[in-house]
């Protein structure tokens, strides 16, 4: 348990020949097994962590391994005949950082409880090394939600007393069913307000002992820790000696500090990011809040809709988005310019990141917009080629059947919904341009998947418009209705989790591609998202070369304007058959805003 005046240690012991392993397997897997010290083979003792230790009596209680099973636990070692063919592993341990916590004003709820602190077994495999490979094993600490950032930067100060959270809500995103069932330690009981929030824990290292089978080996037992002589105070945080294997880390720039931020109720979920990539996600959404076309679009906004819309984007797996306004109800084909390049844009940084893609259109337009899917490909404006499908509201029940596998509400298909100038049902049921002309007969009920996902736990929305009557505007509606022209009649009546307003839609799909290239390039949120397992630092050249290609630019996005124009789509506004949207031509309006979005994403951050 936590022992208040000086930073702990783990300790893990095993045979010679398994030692090298064992140290892979630490450097593969940082957040549970930070690695402070490795002792020569008989070595009892580790100068760097404590004068005069003898790690074989140090610890109030020991748990002894044969063939991978615990045959006892002793308080003492130093009756063991083996101990000169025996390393000893050091690693950091969380109790390090409960003393700062505390200092900042974050209660440690198992500290007032008296309890030793939970642990649990998750179902997230650690990579593996050698002979070792097991699962995570997490403490969880409950935090209020008020002081989750507090929480979140005092330990990301200390890396090597396992750092930062690596999952923030719901247990079951980690495979555990059950708060109240600790596989180690005791029930720590949450107080109304609180947030469960999980740390790797070097508990991992008994896990990996169970799972190796190792003739002998010996470790701490769970929450019987080994006392270091480095005090616990904020100006000696725990940090690897300068003999020892890691070198020292014990400071971040304060840029590189993670901030908190809910992107999902149901289940309940937060995410990290860096100081430096919300600044950037922010000053993206200042751009396309731009509004040269003077619709007062300015109104609807809500700050960081762009940033947990691209948060929950980048913790998805499988995305379906939609675009289409047929505002040109005389015209064949009825389509306008803004909605399909963004869409486009989303899409290929999603597949970049490994997400499984689906676009959604009309029945009406199924022909067209296939053929613009293939022309993109081949173009090099699309990565790759992505499925189209459409949906018909054949039954109540059809919305849910078509978001989850079976009808099945627990097994979604798709965890997450886009909607880019969408045309948005209206209170009435119609669906109106910003005209105030209803066009309900060339919209298909996409905005019942909408609906019925509010109540699909795992399913969250984002929605892209520039006047209110889009699909997904519905979560600013008063404000579309009080301010927008027409936008008592006009106004869309389905809301979206997130919201993203910009002067043109598309600029909100080129910020949120954007803004998942800055996610991808934030080691704070990548650490989060792999939660701590199996680092691989991403470096500049991987940032210039790989990834910039996955952006938009203004060469794709004009290219892939001609395509339309192509096809016979126009200008939202004016109806022009010509190279604009929204009545703005792509040079030099377009093309500026793309311009600048690339020089924030792209602009390095000097530390």
């Amino acid at each position: 348990m936590c022992l208040s005046g000086y930073q702990q240690a783990g300790v893990v012991v095993l045979p010679n020949h398994l030692a090298d392993d064992f140290e892979a397997f630490c450097h593969s897997n940082p957040a549970p097994l930070p690695l402070l010290y490795r002792s020569q083979s008989g070595e009892t003792s580790c100068p760097p962590l404590a004068k005069h230790a003898d790690i074989r009596t140090d610890i109030s209680q020991y748990c002894v391994y044969e063939e991978g099973c615990l045959v006892e636990t002793v308080s003492s070692l130093a009756a063991s005949g083996l101990w000169s063919d025996m390393v000893c592993f050091y690693l950091g341990c969380s109790f390090g950082f409960e003393g700062k916590l505390k200092k900042a004003g974050v209660p440690v709820r198992n500290v007032e409880q008296g309890r030793n602190i939970s642990m649990y077994r998750t179902a997230v495999g650690c990579f593996p090394a050698g002979k070792f490979s097991c699962p995570l094993v997490v403490t969880m600490r409950p935090i209020p939600a008020a002081l989750l950032d507090a929480a979140v930067e005092v330990t990301h100060l200390n890396p090597l007393a396992h750092g930062a959270p690596v999952h923030i809500g719901d247990p079951a995103f980690l495979g555990i069913q059950d708060l109240s069932r600790p596989d180690y330690g005791e029930q720590v009981e949450l107080q109304p307000g609180d947030v469960p929030v999980f740390w790797a824990c070097g508990v991992t290292a008994i896990e990996a002992i169970l799972s190796s089978k190792p003739p002998l080996a010996f470790s701490h037992s769970p929450g019987c820790m080994f006392l270091t002589d480095i005090p616990d105070t904020p100006s000696s945080p725990l940090t690897a000696p300068s003999d020892s294997l890691e070198p020292q880390h014990t400071k971040a720039h304060p840029e590189q500090t993670p901030l908190c931020f809910q992107v999902s109720h149901n289940p309940l979920l937060y995410s990290l990011a860096s100081q430096a990539a919300v600044a950037k996600i922010r000053q993206l959404e200042t751009v396309i809040g731009e509004d040269p076309g003077e619709r007062g679009i300015r109104a609807l906004f809500v700050q960081d809709e762009l940033l947990r819309s691209c948060l929950a984007l980048s913790h998805s797996s499988s995305v379906a988005i939609t675009t289409g306004f047929p505002t040109h109800y005389m015209h064949s084909p009825p389509d306008e310019t803004d909605g399909p390049p963004g869409a486009i844009a989303m899409a290929t940084m999603l597949l970049s990141l490994g997400k499984k893609v689906t676009m959604l259109t009309d029945r009406r337009a199924v022909e067209m917009n296939q053929a613009i899917i293939d022309e993109a490909v081949r173009n090099g404006v699309l990565k790759a080629a992505i499925p189209l499908v459409t949906f018909e509201d054949s039954g109540p029940d059809a919305a849910l059947h078509f978001l989850c596998h079976h009808g099945d509400a627990s097994k979604p298909r798709y965890d997450h919904l886009v909607a880019i100038e969408r045309s948005g049902r209206a209170s009435d049921g119609n669906y109106y341009n910003m005209r105030g002309i209803n066009i309900k007969h060339l919209v298909d009920p996409i905005d019942n998947l909408f609906i019925a996902a509010m109540d699909i736990p795992g399913i969250t929305t984002t929605g892209i418009g520039d006047g209110g009557n889009e699909l997904g505007m519905g979560k600013v509606k008063d404000k579309v209705i009080n301010l927008m022209p027409k936008g008592s009649l006009i106004a869309c009546d389905v809301p979206a989790d997130f919201a993203i307003t910009a002067g043109v839609s598309n600029w909100g799909g080129y910020a949120v591609a954007c803004g998942l290239y800055l996610l991808h390039t934030c080691p704070s949120h990548q650490r989060y998202l792999k939660k701590g397992l199996g680092l691989e630092p991403v470096t500049p050249q991987d940032q210039l070369q790989d990834w910039t290609a996955n952006l938009p630019s203004v060469d794709k996005e004009e290219s892939f304007l001609s395509t339309l124009v192509k096809f016979g789509i126009r200008s939202g506004k004016t109806a022009h058959l010509a190279m604009e949207v929204d009545g703005l031509t792509f040079h030099p309006t377009h093309s500026d805003i793309i311009s600048r979005l690339l020089e924030v994403t792209q602009r390095s951050t000097t530390p």
